[in-house]
């Protein structure tokens, strides 16, 4: 029953959950619709948080990179549109931030727990995780593999 607690992040090699979640502006944002390109998912506990704030700020400076190389950059938790779209702002993301209610699409990436576990994943074109790693992970780390 609390498996999900004590799980480990998906492993690389594994085929990538599915999902449709909404942004901060409402737009929808499915998984299908984004095969094809290497997708980086970063589930984070909360909007404006200092760790949060610095984790994606770093995604946000290697958005260069990540573009050259073709790479879409999503950030995921459950915090609402509303909020989601003031800290982006705020710190001027150029990548989504989408809304995880209830944390579903957290529960099948096993970032689920009373905070969000903090965890980046890299999905490949095919859809298969390439990358996953909780805590901080350097963005080159996350984009060069």
């Amino acid at each position: 029953m609390w498996s999900w607690l004590f799980s480990s992040p998906l492993p690389a090699g594994t085929p990538a959950p599915g999902f449709s979640l909404p942004d901060e502006s409402g737009r929808i944002v499915t998984l299908s619709g984004l095969r094809g390109r290497d997708v980086v998912l970063v589930f984070y506990p909360g909007d404006g948080t200092p760790g949060c704030t610095r984790q994606l700020c770093t995604f946000r400076d290697a958005w260069e990179d990540a573009r050259a190389r073709g790479v879409e950059i999503f950030g995921v938790n459950p915090w609402s549109a509303e909020r989601h779209a003031k800290f982006r702002r705020k710190f001027g993301f150029p990548f989504p931030l989408l809304v995880d209610r209830g944390q579903r699409v957290g529960a099948l990436y096993h970032t689920k727990g009373l905070a969000v576990r903090r965890t980046v994943y890299r999905i490949g074109p095919d859809g298969i995780i390439r990358f996953a790693r909780r805590g901080y992970p350097a963005p080159a780390e996350v984009l060069g593999g």
